[in-house]
């Protein structure tokens, strides 16, 4: 089937089937057509087909809201870590049921004290037996409140450096002593979550990777978290929830040649990310490692959408951030893109050092006493 004909097929099937609101309902037919999954191996579950198609039914689905935001960790990080670490019997076991939407995921690395520096992480993993127990606290868990399944980092030996001692661990979040609780940010919405570890055990098969290197495995999830927050993985669509030209469009004179100027702007924007991920993702696919180029892919959306809450307030006006609407959501959700998956800052230390080859920043000297410094002289 050529590109044209599989366009058109994924337009008919989504015509016929974008009215299902049930999502486990709408993943299990989205597989079975053949759209989920699309470039993954067959061999576990996927569809094995090519990027060209890939980006083909992406295209079209753009056009559609799709109940897909519940599978995002899944499909965009926690799938994509087995594929790329597990063993064969772990990307048997779940990879289709995860592409079918039958179980759901979470990613589970950061802590209270370990944000952007992942690796200072204290939940620990405790030798039992055949298996492990784990006790600590994980927190802004997206969508851990739906999740069956959980890609868990925890430290496995106290004595090694902070980077050296942590393993990587597939958590069964139905378990006695996993405890969930929503979080509710400025949006008025609880995606985020705090979870709670109390003595729960995992067998040793649910070990990704070797035990004490989980780090080199969280660093495969992170590269694609950042690929799959630049590039929208699983939030399905644009029509249910309006872009911000077309919101502004809906408020604003689109006569006027500011208004016009500045529309233009965020639409190219836009377009320059959406190709920037295209390219990364073709890469990916033929096995060229983006590396730091995600981050700069990641940093690239959070200043996006922070350009679109400064565009909507300074073209409407304070009334952009009230009420239920695409504007006021755009302005309460920007600052979370600064800091979630690694900070705007530390995007862009990546970015210099790894991308840019920047010489490191000059360190300030700490020492020098205040008293001592004149006023006026330059230092």
């Amino acid at each position: 089937m050529d590109l044209a004909e599989y366009r058109r097929a994924a337009r008919e099937w989504l015509d016929a089937n974008v009215a299902i609101e049930d999502p486990h309902e709408f993943m299990a037919k989205l597989y079975d057509a053949g759209y989920s999954g699309i470039t993954w191996p067959a061999a576990w579950g996927g569809q094995g087909l090519t990027q060209a198609e890939e980006a083909a039914f992406a295209e079209v689905a753009r056009d559609y809201t799709l109940p897909l935001q519940r599978f995002s960790i899944g499909l965009g990080m926690c799938g994509p870590t087995v594929v790329d670490r597990g063993d064969d019997e772990q990307r048997r076991r779940w990879i289709r049921p995860l592409l079918r939407g039958e179980e759901i995921w979470c990613q589970l690395f950061s802590e209270p004290g370990a944000g952007s520096d992942v690796a200072s992480l204290q939940t620990r993993a405790v030798r039992d037996g055949e298996g492990w127990v784990v006790n600590g606290q994980k927190v802004w868990t997206t969508n851990a409140q739906y999740a069956d399944w959980g890609l868990l980092l925890a430290r496995t030996n106290v004595d090694a450096p902070k980077h050296k001692g942590l393993t990587m661990f597939a958590v069964n979040m139905r378990h006695p002593g996993v405890t969930v609780r929503p979080l509710r940010d400025m949006t008025g919405r609880a995606h985020f979550n705090e979870i709670f570890f109390d003595d729960v055990p995992i067998p040793d098969t649910d070990r990704i990777g070797a035990v004490d290197d989980g780090w080199s495995v969280a660093v495969t999830t992170l590269l694609h978290e950042r690929l799959s927050i630049s590039a929208g993985v699983g939030m399905g669509g644009s029509k249910g929830n309006p872009t911000t030209v077309e919101a502004l469009r809906e408020r604003l004179d689109t006569t006027d040649p500011y208004v016009r100027d500045r529309l233009v702007e965020l639409h190219l924007r836009t377009q320059a990310l959406h190709l920037f991920n295209q390219r990364l993702a073709q890469e990916t696919k033929a096995g060229i490692f983006p590396g730091a180029r995600g981050s700069a892919a990641k940093l690239l959306l959070a200043e996006l959408t922070m350009f679109q809450a400064d565009l909507a307030t300074s073209l409407v006006g304070p009334e952009a951030a009230l009420g239920d609407t695409p504007l006021a959501f755009t302005f309460s959700w920007a600052p979370a893109m600064a800091l979630g998956g690694g900070t705007n800052e530390i995007m862009r230390g990546i970015v210099g050092d790894r991308v840019l080859g920047l010489p490191p920043e000059p360190r300030v000297d700490k020492t020098v006493p205040f008293k001592e410094l004149k006023v006026g002289t330059q230092t």
